[in-house]
């Protein structure tokens, strides 16, 4: 290993691969599943079961220019808009020219889209697209449909895989290359407790962390362990501070904590409208495309009219829908709001920001590598350039499969060497804090990294987060397999750590509004001085380095060497220490 890590016993048993993909979502399948393919001996680690990532809570759908009239152009001149001058339009490019096949091996591999009286694929619009390219699955079902399909596909090709582990490091040869990861199997037999599986290339698919926030549509299991271990290994991290709150999610209770019920974004492109308490439809004026504005400009807008009114939340109507309408094409959503009390056939639903989506990561170029070399990462978990500053709807289910592919073509061309000696010369366990700190941080970072940021919170937030990093345990570990283990919830807690004040360090150094990244006191796009990227690695030892690079110059890394930075000469220093 190298760099720094989480305290943790010894590992007690090994798989030997060629690969390893870490997360089992639409992106870590798809790669698994074509490096299989290719003859890889391939192995997949998941948090929890297979199907129990983020992927299967997709409700929208997947976008891409499969209808008539609909062109890639047209796909990536919206994607660019959404991304408020920070996407990197190779990046996108890629996406939206690779995306419509990738959608139709999607459909090969076994998933079934909703489709017209025709048979052409049912195709619907979200926000901030011009044309209807979202296809769906079971109505709203669209993310269960695509995580069935691979997991079977996964079954049939009797992959390995390794469920309920938590991963923990990176390992890496003595000439600092990948050579596989830790991890923590909660189970029985041969895969228990701390091990290690052992290749040499590692696919981070572990998806986002929105449980850094009290609030969020995120699973449980989405703690930010993949930007964390990241992190921990010396691989670059951008734009941490752009996290987007999806603008419409039942609404259940200013005190309502953990895993929040998303009202997909196709209820509007479908029609429905945002109204405040009495009535008023408040999006019109705000955008050309009122409700279907981008999701940034929704949040704010919500956010904005519950200030004006002094209300917790606003409303979405699609009353005029009819039952018939909510049950065929909106069923997950009904039985969900109906579940709560609420019928959306007769009542306007009550809606509320919540934490959604990371658009930052780990830094990637386009076939998927990061910067320390054999580790790649798609996905929520990287920065792969398509999304920028804000994400445009439905298109992440999309980046996972283009990018997907496109890693494990990239590998299968490299045919990594297997076998490289693992070191653990120069890596030092870090401290770990105690599990209920979990809320602390949630509390913390809604209250002063949330949808509304400024320099005050943001700064009071970096504090509180200091002074639990200051309190965590001191490292005691052994070199004994069986010896106690902290336990998943100190590893989680101590990972939601990290990335929070990450995050709160970079959004202190984003001074301006942009996409999904709003300063109170930095009302104003400033793309003079900020159409940049902040940079984030770790030096073992040392402060953390924060560069911002200009947007012409984010392009394409390579793993084996440092990003060019000659276009980039500002570096800034954060008040993040991750000294052991």
């Amino acid at each position: 290993m190298t760099g720094i890590r989480l305290t943790a016993p010894a590992p007690g048993w090994s798989i030997d691969a060629d690969v390893v993909v870490v997360g089992s979502g639409v992106a870590g399948l798809t790669a698994a599943l074509r490096c299989a393919a290719a003859g890889l001996a391939t192995v997949v680690v998941t948090k929890a079961r297979l199907d129990d990532g983020s992927t299967r809570w997709a409700q929208g759908g997947i976008a891409a220019a499969l209808g008539e009239g609909d062109t890639p152009q047209q796909h990536l001149d919206d994607t660019l808009v959404a991304g408020a001058g920070l996407c990197d339009e190779d990046a996108v490019r890629t996406l939206v020219t690779e995306g419509p096949d990738a959608v139709r091996r999607l459909i090969a591999t076994g998933a079934r889209f909703d489709t017209t009286d025709g048979g052409d694929i049912a195709l619907t619009r979200e926000g901030g697209h011009h044309r209807s390219r979202i296809a769906h699955a079971g109505g709203d079902a669209t993310g269960a449909e695509i995580s069935r399909a691979l997991v079977d596909a996964v079954r049939e090709a009797a992959l390995h895989t390794v469920e309920n582990a938590l991963v923990l490091d990176l390992l890496t040869d003595a000439e600092g290359r990948t050579a596989g990861v830790t991890l923590h199997v909660m189970g029985e037999g041969q895969h228990d407790g701390v091990g290690a599986v052992r290749a040499p290339a590692v696919v981070l698919a572990t998806g986002g962390m929105g449980q850094v926030f009290s609030a969020t549509t995120n699973p449980a299991v989405s703690t930010g362990d993949g930007v964390a271990l990241a992190l921990r290994a010396g691989a670059e991290v951008s734009d941490l501070e752009f996290v987007q709150f999806h603008p419409t999610v039942l609404f259940l209770g200013s005190d309502s904590e953990g895993q929040q019920p998303l009202v997909s974004e196709a209820v509007r492109g479908e029609g429905a409208h945002l109204v405040d308490a009495s009535g008023t439809r408040f999006m019109l004026g705000q955008h050309e495309l009122a409700e279907l504005a981008p999701r940034d400009i929704v949040a704010k807008a919500i956010t904005r009219r519950m200030e004006l009114h002094g209300t917790a939340h606003m409303y979405l109507d699609a009353r005029h829908f009819g039952a018939e309408m909510w049950e065929r094409r909106f069923p997950t959503i009904l039985a969900a709001c109906r579940a709560h009390g609420i019928d959306p056939v007769t009542e306007p639903i009550p809606v509320a920001p919540a934490a959604h989506y990371a658009s930052g990561g780990v830094r990637t170029d386009l076939r998927g590598r990061t910067t320390v070399p054999g580790l790649y990462a798609c996905g929520e978990v990287a920065c792969t350039g398509v999304h920028g500053a804000n994400r445009l709807a439905s298109n992440s289910l999309l980046e996972g499969l283009v990018f997907a592919e496109r890693i494990a073509a990239d590998i299968v061309a490299d045919r990594p060497r297997a076998g490289a000696p693992v070191t653990a010369s120069g890596s030092a366990p870090v401290p770990l804090i105690a599990p209920e700190s979990r809320t602390a941080i949630q509390r913390i970072m809604t209250r002063g990294a949330g949808v509304l940021r400024s320099a005050g919170s943001l700064t009071a937030a970096a504090a509180e987060l200091e002074a639990l990093h200051e309190g965590a345990v001191p490292a005691v570990e052994t070199a004994e397999p069986k010896a106690a283990v902290p336990g998943v919830e100190a590893w989680e807690a101590t990972n939601l750590l990290l990335v929070s004040r990450v995050l709160v360090a970079a959004a202190l150094r984003r001074e301006e509004t942009r996409g999904c990244h709003w300063r109170e006191d930095l009302p104003e796009r400033d793309d003079e001085n900020w159409r940049r990227h902040v940079v984030v690695r770790i030096a073992p030892g040392r402060r953390p380095v924060l560069r911002t690079t200009r947007t012409e110059a984010f392009g394409p890394v390579h793993p084996a060497r440092e990003p060019d930075r000659a276009a980039a000469p500002q570096t800034h220093s954060a008040d993040v220490t991750e000294e052991p």
